[in-house]
């Protein structure tokens, strides 16, 4: 479980095929800190699981699985990726429960200053915009964000100038694809209502 808070940002250093799954190594500082074999880590949003750490770098083992649904497939080695600890109890608990399991890929469609803020703006996969209301929650690439406006499977966040340089937002422009996961609360909420009570 994370807060879609990140902690920082990692540079990948390779990501490549193996014999039995797919190895991402990426250069981190913050995010070895107390870290053991087995921990989770959100990469771009998506839990993956620590396999080896040291010298400045963590190694991810990434199935086929996790590389077709999230923006993995679009990482070469220089990309930032956004890097956060699973969530421990006791600690700080900003943005919202985000799980780690990426529901699908967006497209940026827009990604520009507006004033101080930035505005984003995402196409979401087809159908996607039953997850999304204004206010409410979505991660973008790992990120806690306010839902600022909806329409049909496409919706809009503002970035504060904080979160433009924390992140990997940054050097991302229209046309790229972001890891998205909606709010998980939502995704229950449509269960209980489609299935009938026995």
């Amino acid at each position: 479980m994370f807060t879609g808070i990140v902690e920082e940002t990692g540079r990948v250093l390779a990501f490549e095929q193996g014999e039995k799954a797919w190895r991402l190594r990426i250069a981190a500082g913050a995010a070895l800190k107390d870290l053991a074999a087995g921990d989770s880590i959100a990469v771009n949003g998506c839990c993956v699981t620590a396999v080896a750490f040291g010298d400045g770098e963590i190694s991810f083992d990434v199935l086929e699985e996790t590389r077709r649904r999230t923006n993995f497939d679009d990482l070469r080695p220089g990309s930032r990726v956004n890097l956060e600890r699973s969530l421990a109890f006791g600690g700080k608990m900003g943005g919202h429960f985000v799980t780690g399991h990426i529901d699908g890929t967006g497209e940026i469609e827009c990604f520009e200053p507006r004033g101080a803020d930035y505005y984003l703006r995402v196409r979401a996969p087809e159908g996607s915009g039953r997850y999304l209301v204004p206010k409410g929650s979505v991660a973008i690439d790992g990120i806690s964000l306010t839902v600022a406006e909806v329409e049909g499977d496409a919706f809009a966040v503002w970035i504060i100038p904080h979160t433009l340089a924390v992140t990997n937002l940054a050097g991302r422009s229209a046309g790229e694809r972001v890891n998205l996961e909606f709010d998980l609360l939502g995704k229950y909420v449509e269960k209980l209502v489609a299935v009938p009570a026995s």
